[in-house]
């Protein structure tokens, strides 16, 4: 099985989620596309660096989500959702790069 990192998942929830709430015009089905990225996505960093890792990002992934709406009044919708996608993901590769792997 291909082993997708948390950095995409998250990524690929926050866009994906409001895409999928923007086109459907359905906000709670956004919202349930978020909350599973989210989850999957904390397993994943769970896995590859930890609980604390994975408690941290997942809160970085929140904070992304409710920042990214002020954010959009200043920028617009989609860049801003594509900057805190972008800052999430790098966010979670700069942290899961870090920690060593067991041999």
């Amino acid at each position: 099985m291909v082993k997708v990192p948390g950095a995409v998942i998250a990524a690929g929830g926050l866009v994906g989620g409001y895409g999928l709430a923007r086109w459907s015009g359905r906000r709670a089905l956004g919202g349930v596309a978020l909350a599973g990225a989210g989850v999957a996505a904390a397993r994943e960093w769970k896995d590859s660096a930890g609980g604390a890792a994975a408690a941290g990002l997942s809160g970085l992934y929140v904070a992304a989500f409710a920042g990214s709406h002020p954010l959009a009044k200043k920028i617009g919708a989609w860049p801003s959702v594509f900057a805190v996608a972008g800052g999430v993901a790098l966010a979670s590769w700069a942290v899961v790069r870090r920690v060593p792997t067991p041999r």
